[in-house]
């Protein structure tokens, strides 16, 4: 199988419980919620997505015609910038990271040394292998990916509620205020509904205020 990727970069993780932990961030090309062009979002399952995640022309980004390939080219962005031996941490993440990342990739990736993360929109199943996964559920579709290290639901959205997700078997609960021309408005509801839920976090995404990637 080859692999599409958008962009491929080193960066400190932004958001939920691994915030500030040093990542390369593997970004696959495609969605299975939204094709990622304009025209087709406001009939899209997922319609707030903020990521570009159309074609290969990123950062690092390009086709790899193998998992060895590919593993060996995220072991090189992760060597060019740390230089201790430190737990190596991958994020797949996307448009929608389960549509590509297979065990052949998971192995190759493990045998460079890599813990490894998938942000998942969660309708579809994460294979053996992955070490942490972060599932942001969205409207219009099956959640199926019911368990897992933290569940992390874009807040507020008129079609799905905190409570929907209550009785799921994952470790940590975040809400993530909405970005957008409301984001202070969707802040001071998601805080206000952690401070009355506290099950629930609050999860702010640090990368975009402190400015990196």
């Amino acid at each position: 199988m080859s692999y599409a990727i958008k962009e491929m970069f080193i960066t400190l993780q932004g958001e939920g419980a691994q915030t500030g932990r040093t990542s390369v961030f593997c970004r696959f090309t495609g969605c299975n919620l939204w094709s990622g062009r304009e025209q087709d979002r406001d009939t899209a399952a997922c319609r707030f997505c903020d990521t570009d995640f159309i074609g290969t022309n990123g950062e690092g980004g390009g086709r790899f015609k193998t998992a060895e390939l590919l593993a060996e080219a995220l072991e090189a962005c992760w060597s060019r910038t740390v230089k201790n031996t430190g737990q190596r941490y991958v994020v797949f993440t996307g448009g929608e990271p389960l549509l590509q990342l297979d065990d052949a990739l998971i192995q190759a990736v493990k045998a460079f040394g890599f813990e490894i993360a998938v942000e998942t929109n969660g309708t579809i199943i994460a294979p053996h292998g992955v070490d942490w996964i972060c599932v942001s559920p969205k409207p219009d579709s099956k959640l199926i990916q019911t368990q897992g290290s933290e569940l992390k639901l874009v807040y507020p959205q008129k079609e799905l509620s905190p409570e929907m997700f209550d009785t799921l078997d994952f470790k940590h609960f975040w809400l993530q205020p909405m970005d957008g021309p409301n984001r202070f408005e969707n802040t001071q509801k998601a805080v206000a509904f952690c401070l009355a839920n506290p099950r629930w976090r609050l999860s702010l995404q640090t990368h975009k205020m402190i400015g990196i990637p």
